[in-house]
């Protein structure tokens, strides 16, 4: 099929080279511009590297990216990673139209962080969905969508990297197939179990020791590896990763006061919350790099008794 592929970062870069491995014609590739110091976008790179039409520009919503698109005489529209608006004038000019690629299972966790929310809140199983874009956000007919589980101690990196990733790739290929050659079905969005979850960020994965210890290990796995969930020590900000839960589930067995550290072990400290402890097996420090909790903990004469988020 001839594709007009838009995205960028990883996740496009592998759909873009799936795309070319099958013997797909990749007509154009539009990629968001890099900002000022930024790293080279590696979809941008790959398509440079196979000599593909690039097109970066600032927004979609403009004449020339109407008329790139109208150029690029394609079959289907892919969108891979995308976080430019890609209006309805845009996406509508390709034969059969544009999919896109969203990494949960609409209607619920519509919005930019849709991976995180559902570690954070302790969900089972989230998944992927190629549905068609429009106007709103995240809200177009559902096409295709793959499950998979969430288990107690997955993390957003465990989810994505070595599921949701592959599958994605997989799933937008799949759909592309179906959609041009008319035999996929398109299923309206149910408003009623619709949710939307703004950016997953820093304020967000602040960690508040007082929270039950199913919430804090939760959000603990929900940014790691990013943004990183986080307390203080001494006023200075330390990243906690690797998080596992201890529940205490005899009244007055839990160890410790509140943020307390009480048990520094061989590889990983442990401290106190609501109802049990979570076991941290990597930390992060203002001013050093991500090592292990134990070896930290050592080198900074923190053990024992320690309050964090102080």
């Amino acid at each position: 099929m001839r594709v007009a592929l838009i995205g960028q970062q990883d996740f496009g870069k592998a759909v873009l080279e799936a795309l070319v491995a099958r013997g797909d014609t990749v007509a154009a590739v539009f990629c968001a511009p890099e900002k000022e110091g930024a790293k080279a976008d590696p979809m941008r790179t790959a398509a440079q590297e196979k000599g593909l039409k690039l097109y970066q520009f600032p927004n979609l919503k403009g004449p020339e990216a109407v008329q790139a698109m109208k150029d690029a005489n394609a079959d289907i529209g892919i969108m891979a990673f995308v976080l430019q608006f890609a209006p309805q004038e845009f996406v509508s000019i390709p034969k059969h139209g544009t999919i896109q690629y969203h990494p949960s299972l609409l209607p619920k966790y519509r919005g930019p962080s849709s991976i995180n929310w559902p570690i954070t809140k302790g969900e089972t199983k989230t998944g992927l969905t190629i549905f068609r874009p429009t106007d709103g956000l995240d809200e177009g007919a559902v096409i295709l969508q793959k499950e998979t589980p969430i288990s107690e101690n997955d993390t957003l990196g465990t989810v994505y990297f070595d599921r949701l990733f592959p599958m994605g790739v997989a799933a937008m290929l799949e759909a592309a197939d179906l959609v041009v050659a008319g035999k996929h079905k398109e299923v309206v969005q149910d408003e009623n179990a619709a949710s939307y979850e703004g950016w997953f960020r820093a304020n967000e994965a602040k960690i508040n020791w007082n929270n039950h210890v199913d919430y804090i290990h939760n959000t603990i796995r929900g940014a790691d590896p990013a943004p990183g969930a986080w307390t203080t020590i001494a006023g200075k900000k330390l990243q906690l990763f690797g998080s596992k839960k201890h529940l205490v589930r005899t009244f007055g067995a839990v160890k410790g006061k509140i943020g307390e550290v009480t048990e520094v072990g061989a590889d990983s400290i442990r401290i106190t919350a609501q109802g049990g402890q979570v076991e941290i097996s990597k930390v992060k420090p203002e001013e050093g790099k991500k090592v292990s909790a134990a070896e930290w903990a050592k080198a900074a004469g923190v053990g024992a008794g320690t309050i964090l988020g102080t």
